[in-house]
């Protein structure tokens, strides 16, 4: 089939690229770069430099290729200063509002069958209930404060994209990512914030985390090109894990000191509220419905087989 991706470059997106061209599809990628237009040639692709807030250059864009399916892989995030969430996701909200909609628009204009968009699950969910949420559960309705504006975003993607008509809609909520390219990967500034033992256990590190490798997610999208019904599934491994127990596992893995042990009120002037809420009431999530209805199995089950991997 023919795949337009936009965000080919980004940390899913380069994933993606040979995975699509190994099942036999032909991919246009976009990139807002035109010095990694040799990158996804490299890989396979065809590039297209493109500015995702452009209305018309999405349209035309799109009309050019006239793809079978259109994938929304776009971010720009600003960093992980969970103080100012809202203001490290500004253009990803952006993209995930008004880019998505431009995206959309095109995949309706040239009768493309399906339309894949990315979403998060993990701090989108309801701090209340049970400890591990799944597709029929609802999106937390009181975001804590530095988390609202990233949150409508989140809603408006998937409420676009499920309600779309003439085009299949599926919406695909990455967990917490790790690996090459992410936060939490051996460059990124989780990783070094723990290695300088600058990342904290908070509170009593009760938050659930959902993992997912970024290889994994990449695969997810690959599968869900030709399987599953239009809906939202959650891309992330089988075991929910609280803070205080796998901070310290990667800590150990990395070969660096505990995470030391702060309180939440001395925590919250350094990471706000959404910080503390992350870190101390963040729920779960189930893949129970990605493996039955898209067939897709991580490669790494657990994080406890990934971080070691990563680290590798």
């Amino acid at each position: 089939m023919k795949i337009f991706l936009a965000g080919a470059t980004g940390v899913i997106g380069r994933h993606m690229v040979p995975g699509l061209v190994k099942a036999g599809h032909e991919v246009a990628g976009t990139t807002r770069d035109a010095s990694k237009a040799g990158q996804l040639r490299a890989a396979g692709a065809e590039p297209v430099v493109l500015d995702a807030l452009d209305r018309n250059a999405v349209l035309s864009a799109v009309r050019q290729h006239r793809p079978d399916v259109v994938i929304h892989q776009l971010t720009a995030i600003g960093g992980t200063d969970l103080k100012r969430f809202d203001e490290g996701f500004a253009v990803t909200n952006e993209l995930r509002t008004r880019g998505l909609d431009y995206l959309l628009e095109a995949a309706q204009d040239v009768d493309a069958g399906r339309f894949i968009a990315q979403s998060f699950t993990g701090w989108t969910n309801p701090r209340t209930g049970a400890s591990v949420k799944d597709e029929n559960d609802p999106l937390d309705d009181r975001p804590a404060r530095g988390s609202v504006e990233s949150l409508k975003a989140i809603r408006h993607t998937e409420e676009a994209v499920t309600a779309a008509t003439g085009t299949e809609g599926l919406v695909l909520r990455y967990g917490f990512l790790y690996g090459p390219g992410t936060a939490l990967g051996p460059s990124g500034d989780m990783y070094q914030a723990l290695a300088a033992r600058k990342l904290p256990i908070v509170g009593g590190g009760t938050g659930i985390f959902s993992f997912v490798h970024v290889a994994d997610a990449a695969a997810a999208a690959v599968v869900a090109v030709d399987r599953g019904d239009p809906g939202v599934y959650n891309i992330v491994d089988d075991e929910p894990v609280q803070v205080a127990e796998w901070l310290p596992h990667l800590a150990r893995t990395i070969g660096a000191k505990p995470p030391r042990r702060v309180p939440a009120w001395l925590a919250k002037p350094m990471i706000g509220e959404f910080g503390v809420a992350m870190m101390t009431a963040m729920r779960g999530s189930s893949n129970a419905k990605a493996r039955r209805e898209l067939g897709w199995e991580p490669a790494y089950p657990s994080w406890r087989e990934g971080f070691p991997a990563m680290v590798r």
